[in-house]
């Protein structure tokens, strides 16, 4: 396959403390590994990219940094060229929206109109922008999970009434979400799970869902031996304050435990919001001491955490593709995790899997693993092997690369 000239496009790129960060890092990586000439577009936070791949920064307010008003207000003024975008973006934050997707899309299209690549891979804007790029370039959408999915996990944890309108607010963009999609040629799913949930919330017909599972460095995520295992360190990565991480019932399970094991401990990669729910339930149990946060950590030292704990735990209500998961199998840690959405399809039969919601199931599981923890290592040492054989990058990109060869053959058969 001749090298091709590839945009990547990502309306939100956080390289910590999140996948979308993540994701466009390694694809970018790998497609440029094939030879392939990569650029990203990507809207604030941006990520952290290899130097021979050029970002264009898309020149959005990230009015999320701060949630002070002020400092809303003075990122708006402070701005020289003002653009109907920045403007629509800063009334609606202010509203209570999340505009991001829908103004990027446009900033996007702005972008792209006199430039010329073989094919656009977007990473889940779905915007209106985006049916526009599709009419000119050969368009790959990347769907992860449809954002429904969080919406109805944030409802099912609240019935106020102002807590609901609020999320209806915040989740707007849905509407515009629903109207893009179905008028996607070509969409990209991690996951069976997935594909099925996008087809039904998002109304997409399935033939137009390709599925393709995320990667994970598995050169990065690996065993370190020079890092001892702390006997009773379980581990877990959690947006702390999101319902759809599942969180919670880490921290009952934890709180159980550790009346028998003194030396119990639960890091979660991640940050509780300040005085919010993870915090006060913390409180309330009396495990300040027991539980511990750590943020803003590269791959390497995320790698090096899963080395130092004896037992994972992904206790997710959903998942579109589990980045948790895969990693700490990578990482050859035994692994206890949910038997919901696209979780089974990548752990095999390689972890412990549970109900969700239990509290009770994850508690059985941490002691059977730690009295049978001899047997559960060799069940991790065959979960590495798992993800080196499925989830490589190595064998991930090549899939990719076809892909965009088949879209690319399709657009120009339209044009013809």
């Amino acid at each position: 396959m001749k090298p091709l000239k590839i945009l990547i496009l990502s309306y939100r790129s956080a390289p910590f403390g999140g996948g979308q960060g993540i994701y466009v890092k390694e694809l970018s990586e790998s497609l440029a590994n094939l030879g392939h000439h990569v650029e990203v577009f990507s809207g604030p936070p941006y990520p952290q990219l290899n130097q021979n791949i050029k970002i264009i920064k898309s020149e959005g307010l990230n009015l999320f940094e701060t949630f002070n008003f002020r400092d809303r207000l003075s990122k708006l003024f402070k701005k020289q060229k003002k653009t109907l975008e920045d403007y629509y973006e800063f009334f609606s934050v202010l509203a209570g929206g999340f505009p991001e997707m829908k103004t990027f899309g446009s900033r996007a299209e702005k972008y792209v109109t006199n430039m010329n690549y073989d094919i656009v891979i977007d990473n889940q804007s779905l915007s209106y922008g985006i049916l526009n790029i599709q009419n000119k370039f050969p368009l790959i959408e990347v769907i992860h999970h449809p954002i429904t999915k969080d919406l109805e996990h944030e409802l099912e944890t609240n019935n106020g009434l102002i807590y609901r309108f609020s999320r209806k607010r915040w989740y707007s963009f849905l509407k515009m979400q629903k109207a893009v999609a179905p008028k996607i040629s070509f969409i990209l799913s991690p996951s069976l799970s997935s594909k099925k949930d996008i087809s039904k919330d998002f109304d997409v017909d399935l033939k137009n869902i390709t599925v393709i599972q995320n990667a994970i460095d598995t050169n990065i995520f690996k065993p370190y031996p020079d890092n001892i295992r702390m006997p009773y360190r379980i581990i877990t990565t959690a947006s702390a304050d999101v319902p759809l991480k599942g969180l919670d019932y880490s921290i009952y399970a934890i709180s159980k435990i550790q009346k028998k094991i003194k030396d119990i401990e639960l890091v979660v990669i991640g940050s509780p919001r300040a005085g919010g729910h993870t915090e006060r339930l913390i409180k309330k149990l009396k495990l300040e001491d027991k539980i511990k946060f750590i943020t803003n950590l590269t791959k390497e030292e995320i790698a090096i955490e899963y080395s130092k704990s004896s037992v994972a735990i992904v206790s997710s209500l959903y998942e579109g593709f589990g980045y948790p998961v895969a990693e700490a199998m990578s990482c050859q840690i035994p692994l206890i995790a949910t038997n919901i959405s696209s979780i089974p399809e990548i752990t095999g039969e390689y972890a412990t899997l549970i109900e969700p919601r239990s509290a009770k199931m994850i508690e059985d599981s941490l002691n059977d693993i730690f009295l049978n923890y001899e047997k559960h290592q060799q069940i991790a040492i065959k979960g590495r092997e798992h993800i080196i054989r499925n989830l490589s990058w190595q064998t991930i990109g090549k899939k990719y690369q076809d892909l965009i060869k088949i879209v690319i053959n399709n657009h120009n058969t339209k044009k013809c």
